[in-house]
């Protein structure tokens, strides 16, 4: 076996475990532990305390009275939930539409400068007085059983921060569905077998809680908040733990082309997290969730998307040495399959841009979207051209 073929094999190997092989050995780590688990947690079963939803909004006044509403229909002690929305830098009239709720105990913080959701969380969080507060969006619903749900898995004193589930509205209509939506259910199943090994590698921003005492103020420029947030968290010694039956409801991306902008986004905010974590990097100090926080994130945010290419060009040299009519060769086949991929992803594309919904091509072409985005985010965040404000991508309607 020759160079070539050894870069080719081990830069399959890492993608494919980027992707798939992780999932594969989480659950038979998983199963094991299931056999070979001894006592149950120790959980106060008294648990009830009082909880702050927190949202921080921008301009949201389409959303504002459903979300309002919504809140107020959490099947949780109604005395013991407070709503509390920090709407820096909106000028559409949301803080306005807010007030008419302060008589029924909805706070709202205000300043005219925009200081991004960063700014509005290490702002808003020191009016938090419940020990335990609740971020999601403003433009995403709970199920009504979210804050019991978030508040058992705080039951457990080893538990810092609780992630809910992201869930996407599924419609014909909307373009990404079904791309975007197969890829969070498999998340979902990534994120429910880490926290049953150890702890999930970040929150899901949508919907998260944590131990009001554990949240410090984190970088003015932050593009990623929830997942620096949480993980410092589990730095400290805590987990993060994960129901998907405390979920946010939110529409998919309206095309794959708005999925691309927040994409780059979170990009750019990966390898910025990735800096600011580095001591994470370190197993014989984190252990486990080291070997989580590298399979599942650092993998897909570095490793992942340069092995793509280089993929590519190996198999390219390599079917070309064995004979592209060669079909019964290995490398020749692989490169086929390749090529054929690829032409299934520029065909999402070609189709996407004509309104045509094949679901079979919008997977190839969004997983090509998700790492070409990795690209650009990196670009971006090399050239500090990320804004920390965020720009929201447009969803179906």
């Amino acid at each position: 076996m020759n160079s070539i073929e050894i870069i080719f094999w081990v830069l399959l190997f890492l993608v494919f475990y980027a992707y798939l092989g992780y999932g594969i050995l989480l659950f038979i780590l998983v199963l094991l532990k299931r056999v070979f688990s001894g006592k149950k947690k120790q959980v106060n079963e008294d648990y009830e305390p009082e909880v702050t939803l927190f949202v921080a909004a921008y301009n949201e006044k389409d959303y504002v009275d459903a979300k309002v509403k919504n809140s107020f229909e959490m099947l949780y002690p109604k005395e013991k939930v407070h709503q509390l929305w920090v709407t820096d830098g909106s000028d559409d009239g949301t803080p306005d539409i807010l007030k008419k709720y302060a008589d029924q105990g909805v706070q709202v913080y205000h300043e005219d400068a925009r200081g991004g959701k960063i700014g509005a969380m290490n702002r808003g969080v020191k009016f938090v007085k419940t020990p335990i507060v609740i971020f999601s969006d403003g433009n995403t619903m709970l199920g009504k059983e979210s804050v019991q749900r978030i508040v058992d898995m705080f039951k457990d004193p080893k538990v810092g921060c609780v992630s809910g589930e992201k869930r996407i509205f599924s419609k014909e209509a909307d373009a990404a569905v079904g791309s975007e939506g197969i890829y969070w259910k498999y998340e979902s199943k990534l994120k429910k077998w880490d926290a049953e090994l150890y702890s999930v590698v970040g929150a899901a921003g949508e919907l998260f809680a944590v131990r009001t005492e554990l949240f410090e103020d984190v970088e003015k420029d932050t593009l990623l908040d929830d997942f620096i947030v949480s993980l410092r968290i589990a730095m400290k010694g805590y987990t993060i733990q994960y129901d998907p039956e405390a979920y946010a409801i939110e529409s998919a991306s309206a095309n794959v082309e708005e999925e691309l902008k927040r994409k780059i986004r979170i990009a750019a905010g990966g390898i910025q997290s990735i800096l600011r974590l580095s001591p994470l990097l370190n197993p014989f100090k984190y252990g486990i969730l080291s070997f989580q926080y590298v399979s599942h994130r650092v993998l897909r945010w570095t490793i992942a998307p340069i092995a793509l290419p280089l993929i590519f060009l190996a198999n390219l040299w390599l079917a070309w040495d064995a004979g592209f009519d060669n079909v019964s060769n290995v490398y020749t086949l692989l490169f086929y399959g390749q090529v054929l991929f690829y032409v299934f992803a520029l065909m999402g594309w070609y189709f996407e841009n004509r309104k045509i919904k094949i679901k079979l091509l919008f997977i190839p072409y969004y997983f090509f979207i998700m790492n070409y985005a990795v690209y650009l985010g990196f670009r971006r965040f090399l050239k500090g051209q990320q804004s920390v404000n965020w720009e929201r991508a447009k969803r179906g309607s």
